[in-house]
């Protein structure tokens, strides 16, 4: 519509002077008018532009009203054009009915009964445009609104589109960054192998060069007294390599723990002698533990290790003498990022010349140490820490120069009484036994292996039957020979390891005891020991492998014994 024809009246009053003289009366009230001849000319002057239409009802009757029916249904949301119908007296049945359609057709309709007062006419038809003025200011405010609602939409389009920019930019600036953290961690990764390897193969590389050159020198020496000291030095090499190795597994968190509930002021409190032997005389270790001190639940021979290391360290930390107090305390409910719940703390204190921050950062990496090339490994602490880790707690150390160090180990309680017993074997008390001890089947796939522990047996009094696989292990007892254990390695060829191997033995010889070796296979470790079959760990001395068999051979005659009790 034409914003000039908005507030036009339109007259439709075709018969006599009507239509004139109403355009007559609206001009002399200053209201635009246009008289209109016929319905088309009316519906075309609607379309131009219109505020009211004044019509006589007679100009309709009889007429086709499409067109204008038309007209007011494509009406836009906000228009309803107000009509103002001229009606005569006539009132018989078919003029009522048709008026009524008439009204029902226009919708916004104000009727006058002739005769109509020109003042009537032209207040009822100001009326009517007033109404169609706020028709067009709804129209303008929806126009406005339409408007804002575009530009509001224009400027979400912008700030979605802005923000996918922005996302996308962060997306690839978190993927620059993860890249660069991997490659950093991968780096460190290879520095750590790097610093692991180089400690390990320095310290072995010592150890292989005091065994395979003792080894030499010792056909070349007829003296019993070198020949002897060059054994011993052996010795000690093989059972250094050993200590490096178990302190590699902890510190890995790998090596094989048997936790159980310690009594630690009994426990440590054996260890007097010990430390004492350790030590320099100028070196004083005082205990500090109450007497209601909780047990912890740890494996009890590396807590004696981490104790004997740390106060090795303490030690060395005291080039002048000084006091060592190992103490143990009980902390209720702690509740803190590492560890929750009722733990011992138990500290390594001593009053040396502790540790500026730079080395204190540093002190649990592995294969770092401050002490000079030969006196230590660098994974004491190491393996300090990869203990309580694997013991479910943490370790923590302070120290200040000139003022000591504390290292504290927290270790989780235990809620059940523990042995009253220090050790419950002790190696060091088996003795080999010359007489006749009976038949080793040795499964062993190193040749070498397989020959020192036939040696080994044969001092202990075993005979020695040995086979190289698990396969012929079988096919050994399927013969008929006598046997009284079998001694195996874990890890074989052939499809199955040791402790298949046992499962089979137990299937179908359970009056065979199995006892088992291994120098390191977690997996399997964990499936033996599930399955309550004993583990002699690799490296081991002839007291040790006599103390396994007999432990091996007397726990199978205890099971018996309570077989036949259950059975009874």
């Amino acid at each position: 519509m034409s914003g000039a024809h908005d507030q036009r009246v339109l007259v439709f009053a075709p018969i006599g002077r009507d239509g004139p003289a109403s355009v007559e009366l609206f001009r002399g009230s200053s209201l635009e008018a246009i008289n209109c001849r016929d319905l088309a000319e009316l519906v075309t002057e609607m379309v131009n532009g219109v505020g009211a239409v004044f019509v006589a009802e007679e100009a309709l009757f009889g007429k086709d009203t499409g067109p204008l029916a038309q007209w007011i249904e494509s009406q836009p949301p906000w228009s309803d054009l107000p009509f103002v119908v001229l009606t005569s007296h006539r009132d018989q049945p078919a003029v009522v009915a048709w008026r009524r359609s008439i009204v029902s057709l226009l919708r916004n309709v104000s009727l006058l009964e002739r005769p109509v007062q020109p003042m009537t006419l032209t207040s009822a038809v100001q009326s009517a445009l007033r109404a169609r003025r706020r028709q067009y200011e709804i129209r303008t405010l929806l126009a406005a609104r339409e408007q804002i609602a575009q530009e509001l939409e224009k400027l979400v389009a912008e700030r979605t589109r802005a923000l996918a920019e922005t996302n996308e930019q962060l997306r690839l600036e978190m993927e620059e960054r993860a890249r660069v953290e991997e490659t950093l961690r991968q780096a460190q990764k290879i520095e750590a192998i790097g610093q692991l390897t180089g400690g390990v193969a320095h310290d072995f590389n010592n150890l292989l060069m005091v065994i395979s050159g003792g080894l030499d020198m010792l056909d070349r020496q007829t003296d019993p007294n070198r020949r002897r000291r060059l054994m011993d030095g052996m010795i000690q090499a093989a059972q250094r390599g050993a200590s490096l190795t178990r302190q590699l597994l902890a510190f890995s968190r790998r090596q094989t723990l048997r936790p159980e509930p310690v009594d630690v002021a009994m426990q440590i409190g054996g260890m007097r002698e010990l430390l004492d032997r350790s030590l320099r005389g100028d070196v004083h270790v005082e205990f500090d533990f109450p007497d209601q001190l909780w047990p912890v639940e740890v494996d009890p021979g590396e807590l004696e290790l981490v104790i004997l290391n740390l106060a090795v360290n303490a030690r060395d930390a005291m080039p002048n003498g000084g006091t060592i107090v190992v103490r143990g305390e009980n902390l209720p409910d702690v509740s803190e990022e590492e560890i929750s719940g009722d733990y011992v703390r138990l500290s390594v204190v001593d009053t040396g010349v502790g540790m500026p921050p730079e080395i204190l950062s540093r002190v649990f990496e592995p294969f770092f140490t401050t002490k000079e090339i030969g006196k230590g490994s660098g994974l004491g602490l190491a393996q300090v820490h990869g203990f309580a880790t694997q013991s479910r707690g943490t370790v923590r150390i302070k120290s200040q120069l000139g003022q000591g160090t504390a290292i504290e180990l927290y270790l989780p309680r235990s809620e059940d009484i523990p042995s009253k017993h220090r050790h419950l074997i002790d190696f060091n008390k088996a003795r080999p036994k010359k007489n006749d001890q009976g038949q080793v089947l040795l499964v062993e796939d190193d040749e070498e292996v397989a020959a020192l522990v036939g040696e080994m047996l044969a001092q202990l009094g075993y005979g020695v039957t040995r086979a190289a696989s698990a396969a012929a292990a079988l096919g050994a007892l399927a013969d008929g020979r006598p046997v009284d254990v079998i001694f195996s390695d874990i890890m074989m060829p052939g499809g199955m390891n040791g402790v298949e191997l046992a499962r089979e033995i137990k299937r179908r010889r359970s009056d065979i005891p199995v006892l088992l070796t291994s120098g390191y296979a977690e997996a399997s470790v964990h499936e033996a020991q599930n399955a309550g079959i004993q583990i002699l760990p690799k490296p081991y001395q002839l007291e040790e492998l006599a103390a396994a068999l007999s432990a091996a051979r007397s726990g199978l005659r205890l099971d018996a014994a309570a077989k036949r009790s259950n059975s009874c």
